[in-house]
């Protein structure tokens, strides 16, 4: 009777901790406007859905998008045209129009797919208990569960349309799974593996991480010898079997495990090779966008790949697009602007946004190991090794662009964390009270970021209204402030205005009812907006953390705001908007209007009309390179040769003067035109 009436008190406990944890998803949800890449992968996963259409957001697999837009098949919803363009522009621009323009409000749509893609972090929220209740107790599971219901980090992700928490869950599902298949082999235990290995494929291109993962893990069973004697043997279940012979299982284990996580992988593309349904193909084609990887060896991997079809096409060209964009991401962090990924950024960012609580406890738990205070070594490598190794491979990819890219890690140092916590308490009762104040602080600081929990930043670096100045994109801003900014200019009666907003381009922050102009921005000129505007403005102007950082146009002179980080904003917004008033000279961002403008008259054939912008863009910015080699283009198209080479001459000039760390790859596209 005692036993029932303690289990029912921990279907409680858990019952009230994920309610909690909804309720907070929910709630947030409804505050924060469309994120970066929401629209795109809303787009994407009904097209997928619908149509069997996984060409028009290849760089992510389909099971989170999918999942996001099952609750929209009720709506009947319109779709719009595809133009054919390249395949990001189609999927952002019709994206935008099927989740703005449809016969259903844009804030049901988006409500509906954020809170079916949450019911992942539901599922992880889960697993967590169940894992750490299996290694180390209840008493552990409850506080790592309170742990990540708690943390900022997890609340910012958990329900947004993106790929981080799904392979999160699927990363720490697989890897808990091997847990419990290495503890009591058996067949049933494998095809769990495999299943939750194939999701987390289906999730996310990194999930390819996981196969190492196990491989390490499998080398610590072998290794490990714990049970073990001399003569290199170990005993399961009363039976000595050699560590050569554990190894050999352990190994076709992993060859089985990975055969059914193909194969699950394969079924979210309906077991077909071609990307998209008859009549359809990828632009660009494989073959050209495999020519753009700057690895030969890699493109002529992933073209072998291709050619015998050993994946989905689109999961192939999935790949090759991280690879590519890599190679293009700059580095924010501590205010410097690196041209390329820096190893200490995803350390810096684990200090900077994990909680003050959160640390001290690892900081505790990783005491505890040292001193042999927890020595449950099974459970201690399964919660190490995994997020080292991811933390290890981030570090070296050179995608800085946000803690979420290592969130799977948290998953297991909650484990770790409580295992140790429990270790202590067990010894000494005090150590209830600490870890009871600690978890009880993660939960008050955590909220009082509500509902900017992306913008979080700990206590020690100053709290998340000092974030944008350490960190920047989808660690401080991805562009979810718009309902508080049109609260915001609503309160202020204010109609005039300027947005240099960090999502516009593939989200319109005038469909959210905001007022103000549009500046341009590195992303409204890669969507290739034209956004004008005269080279001197008055404010107020709301400027995104994103945008104000500059790390996508580069440093100093080559960021077109440079200016604003000088001066004290007037207003904040949820952290990420900065409201400035007075009268401002801004000639680089009126030639940027000017500048892409005339890059789409060249494209369209209109050659008077794109000079006449290339030079309008030059007279406002001489000393920019852009706008020098785009008045080249247009010379060249023109059939007036020498004048494009003095333009090109002068481009190549400002490019190895001005920040040449940051022009490398435009210097070098200067001088293969002038050598032509």
């Amino acid at each position: 009777m005692s036993e029932n009436k303690n289990r029912t008190w921990v279907l409680v406990g858990v019952a009230a901790l994920l309610i909690v944890l909804f309720v907070q998803l929910a709630t947030s949800t409804h505050r924060n406007s469309l994120t970066w890449d929401e629209d795109d992968h809303i787009f994407a996963g009904f097209m997928s859905l619908k149509h069997g259409d996984f060409g028009l957001n290849p760089e992510h697999p389909p099971l989170v998008k999918m999942l996001a837009a099952l609750p929209l098949l009720p709506l009947h919803l319109q779709e719009p045209s595809l133009p054919g363009d390249f395949f990001k522009y189609d999927a952002f621009h019709s994206g935008k129009d099927f989740i703005f323009h449809n016969n259903v409000g844009h804030d049901e749509i988006i409500f509906r797919a954020r809170i079916a893609a949450s019911l992942l972090t539901m599922v992880l929220a889960l697993l967590v208990f169940m894992a750490a209740q299996e290694m180390f107790g209840t008493g552990a599971a409850f506080i790592a569960l309170a742990l990540m219901v708690s943390d900022p980090n997890v609340l910012a992700h958990g329900a947004v349309v993106g790929t981080d928490m799904g392979l999160s869950c699927f990363m720490f599902a697989s890897i808990y799974a091997f847990y419990r298949y290495v503890k009591a082999p058996s067949v049933g235990r494998l095809v769990v593996v495999g299943v939750a290995g194939g999701l987390a494929l289906a999730s996310k291109h990194t999930a390819i991480v996981i196969l190492p993962m196990l491989v390490l893990l499998a080398i610590c069973e072998v290794v490990r010898n714990r049970n073990g004697n001399s003569s290199g043997k170990v005993e399961k279940e009363g039976v000595t079997i050699s560590r050569g012979k554990r190894a050999a299982r352990l190994a076709v284990a992993i060859v089985a495990m990975s055969i059914i996580a193909i194969a699950i992988l394969w079924a979210f593309y309906g077991f077909r090779y071609q990307a998209r349904e008859a009549g359809l193909q990828l632009n660009p084609t494989m073959p050209e966008y495999l020519q753009q990887l700057s690895r030969p060896r890699e493109a002529h991997i992933l073209a072998a790949v291709a050619h015998w079809h050993l994946f989905p096409e689109s999961y192939i060209y999935g790949l090759a697009d991280v690879r590519i964009m890599s190679d293009f991401y700059t580095s924010y962090i501590f205010g410097k602007i690196y041209p390329h990924g820096v190893w200490f950024y995803f350390p810096a960012a684990f200090v900077i946004k994990s909680t003050l609580a959160f640390l001290i406890l690892l900081g505790l738990a990783i005491w505890a190991i040292a001193t042999r205070k927890l020595t449950a070594w099974r459970e201690i490598l399964f919660l190490t090794v995994p997020p080292i190794f991811h933390l290890l491979v981030a570090m070296s990819a050179g995608m800085n662009i946000g803690l979420r890219h290592i969130l799977p890690m948290y998953m297991f140092l909650y484990i770790l964390i409580a295992g140790a916590s429990i270790n202590l308490i067990r010894k000494n009762r005090r150590w209830l009270y600490a870890v009871v104040v600690l978890i009880a602080f993660q939960a008050v600081s955590s909220a009082r970021t509500y509902p900017a929990y992306l913008a979080y930043e700990n206590e020690l670096w100053g709290g998340p209204a000092n974030t944008y100045k350490y960190l920047s994109d989808s660690n401080s801003d991805w562009g979810q402030q718009l309902h508080d900014t049109k609260r915001y200019l609503d309160q202020h009666g204010i109609k005039n205005c300027w947005f240099i907003y960090f999502a516009q381009g593939v989200v319109d922050f005038r469909d959210y009812g905001i007022p103000c102009k549009p500046l341009p921005t590195m992303d409204t000129m890669w969507m290739r907006e034209v956004d004008q505007a005269p080279p001197a403005i008055d404010g107020p102007v709301l400027i995104s953390a994103g945008d104000l950082s500059g790390f996508e146009f580069g440093a100093g002179p080559l960021n077109p705001y440079e200016q604003f980080k000088q001066l004290r904003p007037s207003a904040v917004i949820d952290y990420g908007v900065f409201v400035f008033n007075g009268h401002f000279d801004l000639p680089l961002a009126s030639a940027l209007g000017h500048l892409q403008n005339a890059k789409n008259l060249l494209a369209a054939k209109q050659l008077p009309e794109a000079l006449s912008e290339a030079q309008q863009s030059v007279a406002l910015a001489p000393d920019a390179v852009e706008p020098n080699a785009v008045l080249g283009d247009v010379l060249t198209a023109l059939q007036r040769p020498q004048e494009a080479r003095h333009s090109y001459e002068t481009a190549l000039h400002l490019a190895e003067t001005i920040e040449p760390e940051f022009q490398i790859s435009r210097a070098a596209d200067l001088k293969a035109k002038l050598a032509k």
